[in-house]
């Protein structure tokens, strides 16, 4: 009988999530996943210039397909992985204590709890942001004139450290909701909870493509991302001035859509529960229509 005292655990190694699949890194990199004991409780893949790339062609390519879909369809795909979600509460809890920087079993509880109803808050907003940020717009002449919100694209998701799982899905539900594929660069510190989203992701409703998921340095990455010429816009939240400043120097380069929060407070619902977040994620069109036709 083996010795169990003795045995040394397989730790998983969490890969990428790129088109629905769980590719490793092409540089073939990889970091430990320490807790605050300093013992190692996972491998997680460290992302390339080229597994960005990978990412946003993937997200191009879902994004029209996406778009297209009734904006029904869309609330209940975000509705469905909210009640996926549900299933592995438990799981997402232990993933955001598993370094030790989270505080408390309870804290962990909340913030699974909380990621969970701002999922199903915006899948809400999937057919319903439209009127309240567009509009009929009065005229002089025979005609009626609309404005109409649009998916800007592919988004480029940037959450903080802080809250894992919280701040990637209140930073990426706005922009899925409204018709735009995600790439996101996760939790640098703990990668773990974006990792499980991915596998709620890949058994679930959402089509390849729509949400990609990408662990590793960002002092690497935020650079590419603020330079790519296919990612439309950027939505971001408490980062350092540093690399709030990078992305913001890519968007005079590009002309991408760069929006980065501040002072986030993840669990309060009058600053993330709002179509405003939406806004800056979708492109508005003016229509022209004869009166009379």
């Amino acid at each position: 009988m083996a010795d169990l005292a003795s045995r040394l655990d397989v730790l998983k190694t969490y890969k990428l999530f790129i088109d629905g699949k769980f590719p490793r890194s092409e540089s073939g990199r990889s970091w430990l996943v320490s807790n605050a004991k300093g013992r190692v409780v996972a491998h997680a893949c460290r992302a390339s210039r080229k597994d960005l790339r990978d990412a946003v062609e993937a997200a191009r390519k879902a994004q029209p397909g996406w778009a297209a879909a009734t904006a029904y369809l869309r609330g209940q795909i975000l509705y469905r992985m909210a009640e996926m979600l549900e299933g592995k509460r438990r799981e997402l809890a232990e993933a955001i204590l598993a370094t030790g920087a989270a505080g408390t079993a309870r804290g962990a509880a909340r913030e699974v709890a909380v990621a969970i109803d701002r999922l199903v808050h915006y899948a809400g907003w999937s057919d319903k942001f439209s009127q309240a940020l567009g509009c009929h717009n009065p005229v002089s002449g025979p005609y009626y004139n609309f404005t109409i919100a649009e998916p800007s694209g592919v988004i480029a998701v940037v959450p903080p450290d802080e809250s894992p799982l919280l701040a990637l899905v209140s930073l990426a539900a706005p922009a899925l909701c409204a018709g735009n594929t995600v790439v996101a660069l996760c939790s640098g510190t703990n990668p773990i909870p974006a990792a499980v989203l991915g596998e709620v992701c890949a058994t679930g409703d959402l089509p390849p493509g729509v949400l990609n998921l990408l662990t590793g340095e960002r002092e690497e990455l935020l650079k590419f991302i603020s330079e790519h010429r296919d990612i439309d816009g950027v939505h971001a939240a408490n980062l350092r001035a540093d690399q709030a400043a990078t992305l913001r120097l890519g968007a005079a380069e590009n002309l991408k859509r760069v929006t980065v929060r501040e002072r986030v407070d993840w669990f309060d619902e009058s600053q993330c529960h709002s179509p405003w977040w939406i806004e800056p994620l979708v492109e508005m069109k003016t229509v022209w229509h004869p009166a009379s036709a």
